[in-house]
């Protein structure tokens, strides 16, 4: 999965890896001109375009897409993680934009569009987008049409699940109001 994001780190780093060589180029060309103080200055200055290259390495290789039967995630952070996900079933539209850059380099932003109270989740810069968008808008297909458990459409056991979230509720996990909600939902498949 790391070589779905390469394309990603190559068009992030870019300038840091240019300026990172034009500094270079300068301090050896300005090396005999300028006394050796201002040339361990300009050795420092590499620190800059070099850290910036770490950091961007650090988030990139931290970053994960991942669509799953039910649901599409992003997980992102470095020393804390975030989470941003969308159930299949709430998507509605998937907008998807690449600049030109991004077209040489295979990269791209994913905008999900949903009906949840969120509204809206921004995938930036994510490696292969038309490839993500159409094993996401594929996973959705099979969920809609019952393919996703096995080809069957599972039949729900409504009881056996309002027993699970009385228990739930009984343990502090859902509020009652959580819990009315939800079982009115499964009612309504009944």
């Amino acid at each position: 999965m790391a070589d779905t994001y390469l394309n990603n780190l190559l068009g992030e780093i870019l300038v840091e890896a240019l300026l990172t060589i034009a500094i270079i180029v300068l301090i050896t060309m300005l090396f005999g001109l300028l006394p050796n103080p201002l040339v361990l200055f300009g050795y420092l200055l590499l620190i800059l375009p070099l850290g910036s290259m770490w950091r961007d390495y650090l988030i990139w290789s931290n970053r994960k897409f991942i669509v799953s039967t039910r649901r599409v995630i992003q997980i992102s952070g470095v020393f804390s993680k975030n989470v941003t996900d969308s159930s299949l079933e709430k998507v509605n539209d998937v907008k998807m934009g690449q600049s030109f850059l991004g077209r040489l380099l295979d990269y791209g932003d994913i905008e999900i569009l949903t009906a949840s109270e969120l509204g809206a989740n921004l995938f930036r810069r994510i490696g292969r987008p038309i490839r993500f968008k159409t094993a996401m808008l594929n996973a959705k297909e099979r969920l809609e049409t019952g393919q996703a458990s096995g080809g069957k459409r599972q039949e729900l056991d409504v009881p056996a699940l309002i027993a699970q979230l009385d228990g739930l509720r009984k343990q502090g996990v859902l509020t009652e109001e959580e819990f009315q909600k939800k079982k009115a939902e499964l009612l309504t498949k009944l």
